[in-house]
């Protein structure tokens, strides 16, 4: 029988200090993650996601496979068809498996020509910023704030609030 050490594999540390745990390291890609109107971006279950705009309607997906490839492995490209025409209907999402994939096609891709067409390149689910979200009622009740409370169902006008 072969010793345990024989049996495992163990991981030499780098020279960079010892390797990032698995939450280390997605919590330090989510930091890097941010969109170009400066919100987080967040990872969907399998990839990143950017959604180009302003593409020309006679755009093909060749087209934007020689233009993206440049920037990484594409995992999925999705072209969004009008039934009628059959033309794009002016965006596509591109997932890439990694996160520095994504951010590179944006830095290089944004704003760059497609058919005589500017391109716009960003994250395509981004959380919001915070910041722009405090102080917003994101759809609860104002009653519970002092606001003005719902006025009453039509058949309820003598009944006190939780009476039916």
């Amino acid at each position: 029988m072969a010793s345990t050490e024989e049996q495992m594999e163990v991981d030499v540390p780098s020279a960079d200090g010892p390797p990032k745990s698995d939450l280390e390291a997605k919590s330090s890609d989510t930091l890097e993650a941010c969109s170009l109107g400066g919100a987080t971006a967040v990872r969907s279950i399998e990839g990143w996601i950017l959604i180009v705009t302003n593409i020309h309607e006679e755009a093909s997906e060749e087209d934007l496979t020689d233009l993206f490839n440049e920037f990484g492995a594409i995992k999925n490209i999705h072209m969004n068809l009008d039934r009628r025409s059959g033309y794009v209907k002016g965006y596509v999402l591109i997932e890439y498996p990694t996160l520095s994939d994504a951010r590179a096609a944006i830095e290089g891709a944004n704003g760059a020509k497609l058919l005589d067409q500017t391109i716009n390149v960003d994250f395509a689910f981004v959380r919001p910023d915070e910041k722009t979200t405090r102080g917003k009622n994101r759809g609860r009740n104002n009653a519970s704030r002092g606001g003005r409370a719902r006025s009453r169902s039509p058949g309820n006008e003598g009944a006190e609030d939780g009476e039916e």
